[in-house]
C-alpha cells in the first residue's frame, strides 16, 4: 500500500488509507511493525489507519507492516507494508536581508553588472529553492540572472536626456508546494553624471 501523501499539516485522525485483506473468515488488523514513533492506529475490524498525532515532517517516509490475523486462530495471519510519504509544506517566503537598496550607475557605461541580490528561504528542498526575476523592468533597461540574482542594467544610460532615477522591484520566488511565495526588494539606481 502507497496511500496518497499526507500534507505536513494534517491533523490526528486523519485518514490514511484502508487495508483490506481477503479472506473467509473475520480478521483483526493491527500495525506489526515500523512505526516506531506510533504515528498511526489502525481500526481493528475495518482496517481503516489513520493519524494518530501531528507529522514530523523530518521522520517520513515511514513503512511500517500492518498484520491481518485470523479473529479465531492467531496462528494464522499475513502482513503487508504500508508506506506513507509526507509532503513538506512551503511554509516560508523568500526574504531579502533589506527590503530597500539604494546603488549609484555611472553613465555612458555598457550593460553593466549593479548589484547581486541575495534572499533567503528557511524552507528545505525545492520549497527553499530561488530564482529571481524583476516586477517592472523600465522598457527593459533592466536585467537579472534568475539563479544569481545578479541585476544589470543592459544599456549606458544618458544622465542628461534619461530619468537619473530609477525604483527597480524585484523578487525571489521559491518552487513551493502547494504554492510558490515570493519576497520583494526594491533597489533604486541613480545615475551619475
Amino acid at each position: 500500500y502507497h496511500p496518497a501523501p499526507l500534507p505536513e499539516k494534517a491533523p490526528p485522525d486523519t485518514f490514511v488509507v484502508e487495508i483490506s485483506a481477503l479472506y473467509k473468515l473475520p480478521v483483526n488488523y493491527s500495525i506489526a511493525s515500523g512505526d516506531e514513533k506510533g504515528y498511526f492506529i489502525i481500526h481493528s475490524s475495518s482496517g481503516i489507519i489513520r493519524t494518530s498525532k501531528n507529522l514530523e515532517v523530518e521522520d517520513f517516509p515511514v513503512n511500517f507492516k500492518v498484520r491481518a490475523t485470523d479473529s479465531s486462530n492467531a496462528t494464522i495471519f499475513n502482513e503487508v507494508e504500508v508506506k506513507v510519504e509526507v509532503i513538506d509544506e512551503n511554509n516560508f517566503p523568500p526574504v531579502f536581508p533589506s527590503s530597500l537598496l539604494e546603488e549609484r550607475l555611472a553613465e555612458h557605461l555598457p550593460a553593466a553588472q549593479i548589484v547581486q541580490l541575495k534572499a533567503q528561504d528557511n524552507d528545505t528542498g525545492r520549497n527553499g529553492f530561488l530564482t529571481y526575476g524583476i516586477l517592472n523592468g523600465h522598457g527593459l533597461k533592466f536585467r537579472i540572472n534568475e539563479t544569481t540574482g545578479i541585476l544589470y542594467s543592459t544599456a549606458p544610460f544618458d544622465y542628461e536626456e534619461e530619468p537619473t532615477e530609477y525604483q527597480v522591484v524585484v523578487y525571489a520566488e521559491d518552487d513551493g508546494i502547494p504554492e510558490k511565495k515570493r519576497g520583494y526588494c526594491t533597489v533604486v539606481i541613480k545615475i551619475t553624471d
